[in-house]
């Protein structure tokens, strides 16, 4: 489980202010949300060695991410068999994913992936806390906050 002591809590749509290197690098949870606005979100996530973001395409959400301790491989593409994109990152690089493309980041690293997300528009529940990727996956309540903007609805895609 994640630092009680460090642990960002989202009071957005508020105005806030954090170190989001120390906060990056201190969270141990897959994902925590660490800020959710009304037109974008901030988020804090935890990649195991040899583990991965996962899969996926978010067809309205455009996403940044970038890496604060670690290093992975990212690959993307147009469709989740055709992943043309691959690069090698780690500390300080950031990954720049447009809307409906396929994405993942795996951790090829000896120690966990450090990364923080931003996504536009805001993607999950307000200061929502998974603490391993089964347990986001078995999320059923992970829906932005209804005060947010969304385009309208269309699911997103997982590999």
């Amino acid at each position: 489980m994640g630092s009680v002591s460090t642990r960002i809590k989202d009071i957005g749509p508020q105005p806030q202010s954090f170190d989001i290197e120390v906060a990056t690098k201190e969270n141990s949870n897959y994902r925590s949300v660490a800020w959710s606005g009304r037109y974008l979100q901030v988020t804090l996530m935890s990649i195991p060695v040899g583990g991965d973001i996962g899969l996926e395409a978010h067809p309205q959400t455009d996403q940044f991410l970038r890496l604060d301790a670690g290093q992975g491989l990212v690959q993307m593409g147009a469709a989740k068999d055709k992943l043309t994109f691959e690069k090698k990152v780690a500390n300080g690089w950031c990954v720049l994913v447009p809307a409906g493309t396929w994405h993942n980041i795996t951790n090829t690293g000896t120690t966990p992936m450090q990364v923080y997300a931003i996504y536009a528009p805001a993607h999950h529940a307000p200061d929502n806390v998974q603490e391993t990727a089964a347990v986001a996956e078995a999320d059923g309540h992970d829906e932005p906050a209804t005060w947010s903007e969304q385009p309208k609805h269309v699911p997103d895609k997982h590999g």
